[in-house]
């Protein structure tokens, strides 16, 4: 059967796609806590912390919406928090 299993599925470094998602779940504690400093983190520094891995940087950014926070767009290429 040729079908896609995420659980066996190498990505980046040959990472699974849960290893992704734990991995992005660490680095959206990390940037909550650096915008809750600041106010804000652009997308390039997201980007850095994720170590410019695709699947990790969307993870991230889907986490810290999920989370409550603005992840921008475009035009904003920031993540704030929502007030």
């Amino acid at each position: 059967m040729d079908a896609c299993d995420t659980r066996t599925r190498a990505y980046k470094n040959g990472k699974t796609f849960d290893q992704c998602k734990e991995i992005a779940e660490n680095i959206s504690l990390q940037l909550r806590k650096k915008i809750d400093e600041t106010g804000m983190v652009s997308w390039k520094e997201v980007l850095q912390a994720t170590d410019h891995d695709e699947l990790v940087y969307k993870l991230t950014l889907k986490y810290l919406r999920r989370d409550g926070y603005n992840i921008g767009d475009w035009k904003n290429p920031k993540v704030t928090k929502v007030t």
